[in-house]
């Protein structure tokens, strides 16, 4: 049995046991250290190729005396036994068939990687990898909650999106529902910090390297390109292209969103302020930044927010949308746990 049915009792509270499927990455880090404070969660199972046998603060040292947790070789009779509901925070390609393997000893799953978020052609097109399991992927929610929430409230299979698509999509979701963006003009250029990669090491990432260096990378390839066309083209009911220009900065963490298209017809600050009141005034964490303040990745390091901002730039005719999140949460894991507090019916 699984579901709020089978969750630990705890003292007066129902635990959700939870299993982090690839632990010792920099996202299955980061959903330690949520998930550690979260009151209604307890970690119950982890898993690692590399680090299997070894207490998980061996690997994540800032865990000693806070956790006691083995790293398991994967294994999804032992994931049902012990878990309610698994994040997969395994490398693009290697969560397909896992995932597949929990959703069929009935756990819940959230995927952090990209095996479920485009369809199949996409898929094969973006990442060079067949995909098996093309039902699941059209039963999978894309777990933005900003924007579906109600899917992902009834989904067993949430498709947590990536750290770029999150802040390029917050950034523009409520002037592409309101039909306002000529695509033909939106540029879209990002700046991510390093722990976006991955923990694996290249030669791009050397510190000698990265230190003191500004670097454009996958330019006009860059895999995360279809997953904001994709959402951008169903928010605003019409084939989304875009240009889009990743960059690597010199630091840990965050990313820095910034967007500059032509709208289809004139608007005033105060009608570009009124869209995104209206559809981001009551999300718990999205912050509208008041000038002559903009968004800095400094003011969101470490949480779960969205910040964005924007300005017409009447000279040019053009409006700029600046968004800022922390890649790690809100990019990644903060996201993710505030998708599984939605399927459980908790406060995100």
């Amino acid at each position: 049995m699984t579901g709020l049915a089978a969750c630990q009792h705890w003292g007066d509270l129902f635990m959700i046991r939870v299993g982090i499927i690839g632990v010792t990455g920099y996202t299955g880090g980061e959903l330690l250290r949520i998930l550690s404070g979260h009151p209604e969660v307890s970690v119950t199972y982890a898993t690692s190729r590399y680090a299997a046998g070894q207490e998980v603060a061996e690997v994540h040292p800032q865990f000693k005396g806070l956790l006691s947790l083995r790293c398991s070789k994967f294994d999804e009779e032992e994931a049902q036994l012990k878990t309610d509901i698994c994040f997969c925070a395994l490398p693009h390609g290697e969560s397909m068939n896992t995932v597949a393997s929990l959703l069929g000893v009935g756990l819940k799953v959230i995927d952090l990687s990209a095996d479920y978020r485009l369809d199949p052609g996409d898929y094969y097109q973006w990442y060079k990898k067949k995909h098996f399991f093309p039902h699941l992927t059209e039963k999978a929610a894309y777990g933005l909650p900003e924007l579906y929430r109600e899917q992902v409230a009834g989904s067993e299979l949430v498709a947590n999106p990536g750290c770029y698509p999150t802040a390029s999509i917050l950034a523009l979701a409520p002037l592409a529902q309101e039909n306002l963006i000529d695509f033909s003009s939106l540029i879209i250029d990002a700046k991510s910090g390093t722990s976006g990669a991955g923990r694996n090491l290249s030669p791009t990432l050397h510190y000698p390297n990265l230190t003191e260096n500004f670097q454009a990378y996958k330019v006009a390839a860059h895999q995360h390109t279809p997953e904001i066309e994709k959402i951008l083209s169903l928010l605003s009911g019409q084939p989304v292209k875009l240009t889009f220009t990743p960059h690597l900065l010199p630091m840990s963490r965050g990313i820095l969103v910034t967007a500059y298209l032509r709208l289809k017809k004139s608007c005033l600050d105060n009608d570009i302020q009124g869209i995104y009141s209206q559809y981001y005034g009551a999300e718990p964490f999205i912050r509208l930044i008041e000038h002559p303040q903009l968004p800095e990745t400094k003011n969101v390091y470490g949480s779960n927010y969205c910040d964005i901002a924007w300005r017409l730039d009447e000279r040019t005719g053009r409006l700029i949308v600046i968004a800022a999140i922390d890649n790690l949460v809100k990019g990644a894991s903060g996201q993710a746990v505030q998708n599984m507090n939605i399927m459980f019916g908790l406060s995100e």
